[in-house]
């Protein structure tokens, strides 16, 4: 009798162990793996966030996999480095670079805090989310609209600019609609904001355009005036989700923006990859390679769907059509996602430049989307 009850109970074991096996594997099998969660869905072509899907670079990928293990440690030191690199790259002090987590970080931050002396004056479209953010704290922002061109009006903004503004705040290109400002008017708004306000310059997207250097207005930041440029490793660097953006500004703005920071030195894992990819040249060549190709494809199908677009000198296009929304829905019942209206800028479609099979989705779809949606 015992020799069956110990042997009933063996089985039963076995069993309840067979039976716990069974359901981790079955668990396993309908739990997708964690690097499933980001990125698209499959099969679908993610065309609507800006993103680089190119990167990050082979050399960061390393670095963050080496650098992973060390993540219980604060990142403080590859903050620093991180910093010191960006500042000996474009003859500044470490001390006016500030690292945050993407460059949205450090616009909220100067959002709350220039905004605290006075209003923001900025264009009417441009990627507003950081200053509708301080909106939100009872920021006044003041916005003049694009000119008929569409282009970021520098005469309307010298127009609109009073001693009750204490920032100024331009995106350049400009995003949603890819499109250069001109340097020259720049530079002119520049010297007449800067004895009392700061002009800020989002240059998320400057390492895309065909001339970086003269398109950026960091000298001015080098000759001392009151301006503030912030990058982003988002963008060419295929680092989005990494979240890794940094400011160039003077030792002053760079105190004062790190006092309105909201994170705490950094995230380990995208320090390490930005630190590896920084001066990744190779890198950079191929990811501005692809963004020019997807971009040529773009405008081909645009020109073959009987369309325009705004000239762009970013990784994403601004087309002219009926209905921004509707093209958008019929762009998705085909798996190919892109942005519908800012606003009520509902004849423009933004699409982005991404991987060029699903930019080739893209281009194949628009002349018979157009000619659903238009008639």
């Amino acid at each position: 009798m015992d020799i069956a009850r110990r042997t009933f109970l063996a089985g039963s074991a076995a069993a309840a162990g067979l039976a716990a096996t069974l359901a981790t594997r079955a668990s396993a099998q309908s739990t997708p793996s964690p690097a499933a969660l980001f990125g698209p869905p499959e099969g679908q072509a993610l065309l609507s966030r800006n993103e680089n899907p190119y990167g990050p670079a082979p050399s960061a990928l390393q670095a963050i996999a080496e650098a992973s293990s060390n993540g219980c440690y604060y990142a403080d030191r590859g903050l620093a480095r991180l910093g010191e690199m960006i500042a000996e790259r474009n003859g500044v002090s470490p001390s006016q670079v500030v690292v945050g987590a993407g460059s949205t970080e450090i616009l909220s931050a100067i959002s709350l805090a220039w905004g605290a002396k006075g209003a923001i004056l900025c264009p009417g479209l441009f990627w507003d989310a950081t200053v509708r953010y301080g909106e939100r704290q009872g920021v006044d922002v003041i916005r003049v609209p694009l000119d008929s061109e569409m282009q970021v009006d520098i005469a309307g903004i010298e127009a609109a600019f009073g001693e009750n503004v204490s920032l100024v705040q331009i995106c350049n290109p400009n995003n949603p609609t890819g499109m250069l400002v001109d340097g020259a008017a720049l530079r002119r708004l520049a010297a007449q904001v800067t004895p009392t306000a700061t002009l800020l310059v989002d240059e998320a997207y400057n390492e895309l355009t065909d001339d970086p250097e003269g398109n950026s207005v960091l000298e001015l930041v080098k000759a001392g005036q009151d301006v503030i440029v912030c990058r982003t490793f988002s963008k060419i660097y295929g680092m989005a989700g990494m979240r890794v953006g940094y400011a160039i500004t003077s030792e002053e703005n760079a105190a004062l923006i790190r006092s309105h920071q909201m994170s705490f030195g950094g995230n380990v894992a995208g320090l390490a990859g930005a630190i590896a990819s920084y001066n990744d040249t190779g890198f950079l060549a191929f990811s501005k390679e692809r963004v020019t190709e997807g971009r040529e494809m773009i405008y081909d199908a645009i020109a073959r769907s009987g369309l325009t677009a705004l000239p762009s000198q970013t990784n994403f296009v601004y087309v002219v059509v009926e209905d921004a929304d509707a093209v958008q829905a019929a762009m998705a019942n085909r798996g190919v996602m892109i942005r519908g209206a800012y606003g009520p800028w509902t004849q423009f479609s933004r699409v982005s430049c991404g991987r060029l099979e699903d930019v080739a989705r893209y281009a194949a779809a628009l002349p018979e989307v157009i000619g659903e949606v238009q008639g």
